[in-house]
């Protein structure tokens, strides 16, 4: 399925497939993730609450709105008190979100961070960061949310574990909109792909993480000002970029001046370097693959004036299918020691975060809050992320795993 197709679904579909079957072992993951996730809420009504809600989220038929959340965990009673709880309440999402994080790197240890967008289509104006927006992906123009999330992602395992919610210029600007959704004064203009650089960067550090490569599709965002980024932040990368991507080649293009050129034609003139590749991708299948790499630099910026890195360290690397247009894909990235075959693999965990996404995230409520709150949408979608996990973890995604030991 190609990303597009997915995308398409992704948006449009209406309502939800049925839900995932939870079994017994899921009570048992949620029981024990929830001791580890609430650990840093101070009150035991509040942990009490954070487990209501994520049973919720895991049994709730359709939609997970608040309404339907409390129809699993108590009725009228309940929706009032986890309303409060997600909106109005006083605790921080950003230890919960970075306890799950620390449990999953123990017990899923990632091979990298995959940087996922989401648009969420909304009907009314209401909801906090929504507004008229034009998505490439789809060549429309929604009333939708958007927002980015950090995906842990390995071959076997992926589960969201940071967001960040796009809020365009109207609303920023608008002191009445600020004030009703409670958004912090802090809180700036930035484009859609600064936000998946503010969720990623520095996250290892700041919450104790394995440091793993940044994999995302870059096809569609300011793709050169986020490899710059990147760069310059000193964070390993594998980004998908489109053929009009501005590249100088390492090695002069016979005939042409060392100037930027579109990485179609810097890969276009590398044609004869193809060579098959057999390899297998995390399902077990084996592929033949036609690739190619070569060396290259970005335009504007020197690898050579950051500290720790070498000027040839970024490599173009076409993959094509034999028989068909050359090349189909292009990759850039700093992983120059890493073998092709290995960063056909890491590339493809963009499709398992598609897929999960789809299966799992899509299915437990990541895109259903409607409150008009910014750090109700924070906390939603932090639950939201604890309860794919349970889904992840129970569906058998990682037979070898056991809930609460290392792997």
């Amino acid at each position: 399925m190609s990303g597009l197709t997915l995308y398409s679904r992704e948006v449009q579909a209406p309502g939800h497939a049925p839900a995932p079957d939870h079994s017994h072992t899921h009570d048992v993951l949620l029981s024990e993730l929830c001791s580890v996730l609430f650990a840093s809420l101070p009150r035991s009504d509040q942990r009490h609450k954070g487990a209501q809600y994520l049973r919720g989220l895991l049994g709730a038929q359709g939609r997970k709105s608040i309404r339907n959340i409390a129809t699993v965990v108590g009725g009228q009673a309940a929706e009032q008190s986890l309303h409060h709880f997600i909106t109005s309440s006083t605790w921080d999402w950003g230890p919960v979100r970075q306890a799950l994080a620390q449990h999953l790197a123990r017990i899923a240890p990632p091979q990298a961070y995959v940087l996922r967008p989401m648009v969420i289509p909304k009907a009314g104006d209401h909801s906090v960061g929504v507004d008229r927006r034009f998505i490439p992906a789809l060549g429309q123009v929604l009333n939708a949310q958007q927002a980015v999330g950090v995906w842990a992602a390995s071959e076997s395992f992926s589960c969201p574990i940071n967001w960040r919610l796009h809020l365009p210029q109207t609303w920023l600007d608008s002191e009445p909109r600020r004030s009703q959704a409670l958004i912090p004064d802090e809180v700036d203009a930035e484009t859609v792909a600064d936000c998946g650089l503010e969720a990623v960067l520095g996250l290892p550090a700041r919450w104790g993480l394995p440091t793993r490569p940044v994999v995302l599709d870059a096809r569609d965002a300011d793709a050169l000002r986020t490899v710059r980024r990147l760069r310059s932040e000193r964070v390993p990368l594998l980004a998908r970029i489109s053929g009009s991507f501005p590249l100088l080649p390492a090695t002069p293009i016979a005939g042409r001046p060392v100037e930027p050129t579109p990485a179609f034609q810097v890969m276009g003139a590398a044609r004869d370097l193809r060579r098959p590749l057999v390899w297998s991708g995390h399902t077990g299948a084996v592929r033949t693959s036609l690739v190619a790499a070569v060396k290259v630099r970005v335009p504007g910026q020197s690898a050579r004036t950051i500290p720790g890195l070498r000027g040839d360290e970024l490599m173009l690397v076409g993959v094509g299918v034999p028989g068909r247009r050359w090349p189909s894909e292009l990759w850039l990235t700093d992983l120059v020691d890493l073998q092709l075959s290995g960063l056909l693999r890491l590339g493809r965990l963009v499709d398992r975060v598609d897929r999960d996404f789809v299966q799992i995230a899509d299915r437990v409520g990541v895109r259903d809050f409607a409150g008009r709150s910014f750090s109700g949408w924070h906390r939603h979608m932090s639950l939201a992320s604890a309860a794919h996990a349970v889904v992840a973890l129970g569906r058998g995604a990682m037979p070898d795993a056991r809930f609460g030991q290392a792997s």
